[in-house]
């Protein structure tokens, strides 16, 4: 079976990832696509919102990904399980937890697969992690995410409006990756966040998590102009240490490389995806959205300068 999929939302992410790796797998189909702005030619229909694609489209969809700001999916994802599709999120899935817990249930009363498509846990050596820690006691965990705003978002104003996420919005893929590979939950002890004076969302956040103290911190900040550093680094009580490298791409185990080898996050998502839709079930994860929530309610606001 063919999986006829629209894009609705259609920026960089959905360009560089999402068409390729639908392109790339024989069980999809790329249908149509929703963008205010008519995007370059993909040789499919373009509708300006999703009520235009699912009235011109009837019969003619089986899926959407929903690509767009977090604040509107709510509405899309409904609009979708009412037409019959099934659905993949792009990450952060919703702006709320509660707008999650609302879609999980339009998707079971609508019998349709819901997917949370957190890209991070598909990245190569995220299951070698995984399984380096499995059963293991945690003694220790530090991450630092860091990368230039300007550079990965530039002009997206949406990021910095209330329910953007902020610096979160990449944040969320090493709470994503972590969330996968510890065998325990993590829970937030403390956090610090740095809104600048003229945004509604923070730029940098520094979050201690429940643990000895000083030994389990994540640290994600947009302000570093000159390199990327996304690494997450494990310690347990055996003396095991898992070191993730370049946003889950890398493996060290106990200070040596590991081989790792996988299709990709985003075709790994779509073969996901195809093995949810085929199954008829869904895979909700709200984990990595439950620790920015808590980071929020608990957090310490501190001003700092505007970000122009």
């Amino acid at each position: 079976m063919t999986i006829r999929i629209a894009i609705v939302g259609y920026g960089k992410i959905a360009r560089d990832q999402h068409v390729p790796a639908i392109a790339a797998d024989p069980r999809f189909a790329l249908a149509a696509l929703v963008s205010p702005r008519a995007p370059a030619d993909e040789g499919v229909p373009v509708f300006p919102s999703h009520e235009a694609l699912l009235d011109a489209m009837a019969g003619k969809l089986d899926a959407v990904a929903i690509c767009t700001p977090p604040t509107v999916r709510l509405a899309i994802a409904q609009a979708a399980f009412e037409a019959g599709l099934d659905v993949l999120l792009e990450k952060p899935p919703a702006a709320t937890l509660g707008e999650i817990e609302a879609m999980e249930r339009l998707a079971r009363e609508a019998g349709r697969t819901l997917f949370t498509a957190w890209h991070s846990q598909h990245a190569a050596a995220v299951p070698a992690a995984q399984r380096a820690l499995a059963g293991k006691t945690v003694r220790g965990l530090r991450i630092d995410w860091h990368e230039d705003v300007r550079k990965w978002h530039p002009g997206q104003e949406w990021i910095w409006a209330p329910g953007g996420f902020g610096v979160f919005d990449p944040g969320i893929n090493a709470l994503s990756i972590a969330t996968r590979i510890l065998p325990s939950r993590l829970f937030v002890r403390e956090a610090s966040l740095s809104f600048p004076e003229n945004r509604q969302t923070p730029i940098a956040a520094r979050i201690a998590f429940e643990g000895e103290a000083g030994r389990f911190v994540a640290d994600m900040d947009w302000r570093h102009a000159e390199r990327e550093r996304w690494t997450i680094r494990v310690e347990t009580e055996d003396g095991t240490r898992v070191e993730l490298l370049d946003g889950g791409a890398r493996l060290n185990l106990d200070g040596e490389a590991q081989p790792v080898a996988g299709p990709g996050e985003y075709p790994s998502l779509y073969a996901r995806f195809a093995e949810l839709v085929e199954a008829r079930e869904s895979d909700v994860d709200r984990e990595p959205l439950r620790i920015v929530a808590d980071a929020f309610m608990i957090g310490r606001r501190e001003i700092v300068e505007p970000f122009e």
